[in-house]
């Protein structure tokens, strides 16, 4: 027998209660997707998630070309919330930036944070459509919640105005050759800092390497692209801190 959840493939967030027999009015974007791309009508069951209350199986009462209703039914998991990890990033070309965003989600990273340092090639983001991605990435991975995609932030605001209780790991590319590890980060609130693909400026180091609350840690024999970079330091701080263990 199919349980409800192997039969509702496609997963929505959408940003409204979910409680049992609630009645949910699709956006536009939402009733496109399911009526006019995947082709579904009345009485069909997705999953649906808000962030706050779980993943619920949903029941599409009504179905129109740009409105529809779904009916909550049951709720098949509790909310299940990240650690308290971000990721802290200087933007990439486009594409590579949109492919940290959403691994980033699936690696399970609770918030993202572009951030625009000395070298940094891109001075803007738009951050509605990195929000999106993480939105996409969310649905796509079977998460419950969808980090926040910060506005693109000054790297030297954001340490003047740093909360000393968070521990902010500097994966720092100077560091490669050593092996890769977590020498002196402590379980807690931490933030990965991952730095533009010219690196930071002696500036910039300057002020990392002063800081308390900075972490210093490598990662492996090899200089990483930032991408990977990010990625790599996500997978090990999950492995020795977070809920992969």
């Amino acid at each position: 027998m199919v349980g409800p959840m192997a039969q509702a493939r496609i997963r929505l967030h959408l940003d409204q209660p979910l409680r049992p027999e609630q009645p949910i009015a699709l956006p536009e974007a939402a009733a496109h997707y399911l009526f006019a791309v995947m082709r579904l009508s009345t009485g069909a069951e997705i999953l649906v998630f808000n962030g706050r209350d779980g993943e619920w199986l949903a029941e599409i009462a009504e179905a129109g070309k740009r409105r529809g209703t779904l009916l909550c039914r049951d709720r098949l998991r509790a909310p299940a919330p990240p650690p308290d990890l971000w990721l802290l990033f200087a933007p990439l070309k486009k594409a590579r930036t949109d492919f940290v965003v959403e691994k980033a989600v699936e690696l399970g990273a609770a918030r993202i944070v572009p951030v625009q340092t000395e070298f940094t090639n891109a001075e803007r983001i738009r951050q509605d459509r990195l929000q999106a991605h993480a939105v996409e990435a969310a649905e796509q991975c079977g998460a419950t919640h969808v980090p926040e995609v910060a506005d693109l932030a000054r790297l030297d605001r954001l340490l003047a105005e740093w909360d000393t209780g968070r521990q902010l790991i500097w994966a720092d590319e100077a560091q490669a050759g050593q092996a890769a590890g977590l020498a002196g980060v402590a379980p807690g609130p931490a933030a990965i800092l991952i730095g533009p693909e010219g690196g930071f400026s002696q500036a910039e180091r300057a002020r990392l390497a002063a800081a308390p609350f900075v972490r210093r840690v490598a990662l492996g024999p090899r200089i990483l692209r930032a991408e990977t970079a990010a990625l790599a330091a996500l997978v090990l701080w999950q492995a020795g801190f977070g809920d992969w263990r």
